[in-house]
Parts: C-alpha cells; structure tokens; sequence
C-alpha cells in the first residue's frame, strides 16, 4: 500500500494518535507516498464531469491537504485559485507543489470567505467531520461561493454487504471508535458517517440545490451502478 518514500509504521502510529491538525502536519511531507492521497484518476473523472458546467473564475479547494485537487481547478479556473485547510504541514507541501496557487490556513467549520468563488471542490475530506459539524462547513462553503456558484466532490457508492471492503471499512471504523473512546485528543476519520441521502440534507438546509452525476470513467458496481458518482451542490443564482 505505500512506497518506500511512504511513512513507516511507526510514524503512522504516532500520527494516529496525534490530534487530526497534528496528525496531519506530521505525515504531509509523505503523504504523496501514501494511498490516503487522492488518486489522478478521481481527479480526472472530477475534472471531465465538471467541464461541461463551466467556465469558472474563481475556484477553492476546500480541505485541499497537499494540494492534488488544484489538478482539477487549474484547468477549469479561468482566474485564481485557492486551497485552504488547517494543517500548517499540508499546506507546506502544497505550496511548493503550487507556488502559483493561494493558500489560507483556517478551520473549514469556520471558513473566512464571502462570495468569492464560483467552484469550491472538496476530495476525501468528509470523514473528517462529525456528523454535527457538516451544517458549519457547508453553510461556509455556501457563503464563499457567488450566487450561481457550485461546490462539488466525489462520494463513493457503499459497498455490498458481502463485500470485503464493507467490512474492512466498518472495520477500521470501530477501531477509530475505541481509539477515540480512551484517548485524547481525538483522531476524527470515518469511512461511513457520511450517507448520501444525509449529506444531500445537509447540503439542502444549508442552502444549495442538490443534483449528483455518475463518474462511469471509476468503473461499475456488480449490479451495473457507478462506483463513484459526484454530487453537485449549486448555490442559487439570486440567493
């Protein structure tokens, strides 16, 4: 799962139990070597599906880590673009990966924008939030979006029960549950805490109106449906 560049296991366990902001400026110097980067066929399924729905001018990158989904807002951004996240360490390396690009270090549940984009992308970042807190960062990314703006990102389809990947995933999850239960800080990252149908509810109350679009260049399920889809948040052009 990581290349020799990647942390060792003894960095990783250090990193797990460090606060997630800690966690996270700990493992950024590596963490382009590691399967928790988003990997460039997302991005580019992303990108090709966002094409059509554009120009854009202004683009964010909301929890943009070291900087991968700049791939999709540099392409499609006919002005600056922008990531923002609360890892000093993250934005580090995406500085130098994208000297060219704006960083800002701000807690996404508060983030400090006033419609001034008019794409805000998001890549693997949802199990970062509890539940609870998802009405804060979206209610933020409406604000920072213009009227007429779009917030979108990828979300997997939830894999079979008779799955493997279901259960290493529920898994991984229960441990993250334990880990949080007896030590402190709190490390928040889970894999099926965010539904579909709950984040489209989120996603409604805070504002937006609420599509998603198949992603089929991922591949397709045993039953025919995508793998990936990608969820289209839109903020409407006269609020």
């Amino acid at each position: 799962m990581f290349s020799p560049q990647g942390p060792s296991l003894r960095e990783l366990a250090i990193q797990a139990l460090s606060s997630v902001e800690r966690g996270y400026d700990l493992l950024a110097p590596k963490f382009d070597h590691t399967p928790f980067r988003t990997p460039d066929g997302l991005l580019a399924a992303t990108a090709d599906a966002l094409g059509p729905l554009g120009p854009f001018d202004q683009g964010l990158d909301v929890c943009c880590g070291t900087g991968a989904g700049m791939r999709v807002l540099k392409p499609l951004c006919q002005g600056g673009v922008t990531g923002v996240d609360f890892s000093a360490g993250m934005l580090a390396q995406a500085r130098e990966a994208h000297p060219d690009a704006e960083w800002v270090r701000a807690d996404v549940r508060d983030l400090p924008f006033e419609q001034a984009y008019d794409l805000a992308v998001s890549f693997g970042a949802l199990g970062h939030f509890l539940p609870a807190e998802r009405p804060a960062l979206f209610s933020g990314v409406y604000r920072a979006l213009r009227p007429g703006g779009l917030f979108a990102f990828p979300i997997a389809a939830p894999p079979p029960i008779s799955s493997v990947w279901y259960w290493t995933l529920l898994g991984f999850d229960l441990v993250m549950r334990v880990r949080n239960a007896v030590w402190r800080p709190p490390f928040v990252m889970y894999y099926r805490t965010c539904p579909l149908h709950e984040i489209r509810d989120d996603l409604t109350a805070a504002g937006f109106t609420v599509t998603t679009a198949p992603l089929p260049a991922l591949g397709e399920r045993e039953d025919g449906s995508p793998r990936y889809g990608l969820v289209l948040a839109r903020r409407p052009s006269g609020s």
